[in-house]
């Protein structure tokens, strides 16, 4: 029961950044809607985060086994958990607070704030992608090339949806059958590092 409390209490700390830009913008008088987190297109928002979910998360798999085939990438283990009744849903909610930290900090908050002062969306989309990469070599090479790559199509998408729930929900997605499927599978296929 420690290890789970220590587990949610770490997840909850790692979602203060995301009050933080709510709080931001509300005092700005824009609210969640001024960078598209808000329910009000949620047909719309499941469908663009499922296609980006199975093109980029697929993408994503074979780059990432072929940059660790050549060496190029650490070997990411996602799962460093203990197993215990409540594992699978911790890594749904890790998941989740992944999905929530990059793209409403680094994607849509980060990208709002640098268009309104005035920077074009090239250099701020490429600034959001940097900074993806950026907190992603501790993968290695593979991972930061992979997250700018990722960071430059969430960042172009972005900026024509101005929407950031689909986003979230591909990497939520992504994230899930990353740490869900790593930890049912580890010890099933041979070809998983």
């Amino acid at each position: 029961w420690l290890n789970l409390t220590f587990q949610l209490v770490q997840i909850a700390l790692a979602l203060v950044p995301v009050l933080l830009v709510a709080h931001l913008l509300r005092r700005s008088g824009e609210g969640l809607r001024g960078i598209g987190l808000d329910a009000t297109q949620p047909s719309r928002d499941a469908l663009r985060g499922l296609v980006l979910a199975a093109v980029v998360g697929g993408t994503g798999l074979a780059f990432y086994l072929a940059m660790y085939a050549a060496g190029l990438n650490l070997r990411v283990v996602p799962v460093a958990l203990e197993t215990s009744w409540w594992t699978l849903p911790l890594l749904v909610l890790a998941a989740i607070e992944n999905a929530l930290l990059e793209e409403v900090v680094v994607l849509g908050y980060l990208i709002h704030r640098l268009r309104q002062i005035g920077w074009g969306p090239g250099p701020a989309i490429v600034t959001s992608a940097l900074i993806r990469g950026g907190y992603h070599l501790y993968q290695g090479v593979g991972g930061f090339v992979g997250n700018v790559a990722m960071g430059l199509l969430f960042g172009w998408l972005f900026t024509r949806w101005r929407r950031t729930v689909p986003f979230v929900i591909a990497h939520a997605l992504i994230d899930i059958v990353a740490f869900v499927g790593y930890a049912m599978l580890r010890e099933r296929v041979g070809w998983l590092p």
